[in-house]
């Protein structure tokens, strides 16, 4: 029993990629911070951030129950939990109503819309698995979701959605979308013999790079049009200069030609981009 007390929490923090959390979590938190043009109450920070625990806990378990079979297929994800049946599917459920119970707790102490609001999510989260089953276009729909980080804290917080709000999700969704277009490459011959759908299958090496630099591009552009419509300062213009930098040198480790420090641009430099633009906005806003 000691043992189990163990092994499945860290098996269940390896399920969900507990880790991942630093890249959406901090642009809940700017939007929350420039919801208020301030330093939001503690007891709202709390339930935000066990709010965006549990929602991205469900939808990374979600994702892993739906794509067992297709993972178990992969040699590069075979090692995960279900496949090797380090965990049950049974297991698995029973985490994603867990995560799925924390998430709607938190989302009860916050604003009255978001309690309206939260099937939204819910239901990306369920559809996302399929998408790649269908349509090279499951890159954006998983952009479109974690976009939804500031835009759910954002409302949470003043029970409002102005389009400021959404054109930081949507410097998100552009963001997302283009690191995992460049992190579909992984799977680039896997998902061409199983017919899945993505755009390095559908669309080559090369267009892939393209597609990944637009969406980057797109991401400063939503950036600096959220900072015009709203007041903030010379940090706030700071952060996006910082963000814009730190792309631009992602996008300098991996080319057309040389992939094999992809995963240093993926994993590394996209914790450090959402790291650093929320300390620029934190600083803008409490200067």
């Amino acid at each position: 029993m000691a043992d189990a007390a163990l092994r499945y929490p860290k098996l269940f923090l390896s399920l969900v990629k507990f880790e991942h959390t630093i890249f959406a979590l901090p642009f809940a938190y700017i939007g929350a911070f420039l919801a208020v043009d301030g330093v939001p109450s503690a007891s709202d920070l709390v339930w935000v951030t066990v709010a965006m625990i549990g929602a991205r806990s469900l939808a990374m378990a979600l994702n892993r129950l739906i794509d067992a079979g297709i993972d178990a297929r992969n040699p590069r994800t075979a090692g995960r939990e279900l496949p090797r049946g380090a965990l049950r599917s049974w297991q698995v459920v029973l985490f994603c109503l867990g995560s799925l119970a924390v998430f709607l707790v938190a989302v009860y102490q916050l604003a009255p819309i978001v309690r309206w609001l939260w099937p939204i999510p819910v239901a990306a989260f369920v559809v996302y698995p399929y998408l790649k089953r269908a349509t090279w276009l499951s890159h954006f729909w998983l952009g479109a979701v974690d976009g939804l980080a500031p835009v759910g804290a954002w409302a949470a917080i003043t029970n409002e959605l102005p389009l400021e709000a959404w054109l930081l999700g949507a410097a998100v969704a552009f963001w997302v979308a283009g690191f995992d277009v460049l992190y579909a490459l992984f799977d680039l011959q896997h998902d061409r013999e199983h017919g899945l759908h993505s755009v390095p299958a559908r669309f080559g090496i090369r267009a892939t790079f393209t597609v990944a630099r637009l969406c980057h591009i797109a991401t400063v552009v939503f950036l600096a049009l959220a900072g015009f419509a709203l007041s903030v300062g010379i940090l706030y213009w700071l952060g996006v200069l910082a963000v814009a930098g730190l792309l631009l040198y992602e996008h300098s480790l991996v080319s057309p030609r040389d992939t094999t420090r992809l995963d240093m641009a993926f994993f590394t430099m996209n914790g450090v981009i959402s790291v650093t633009f929320f300390l620029f906005v934190l600083a803008d806003v409490v200067v």
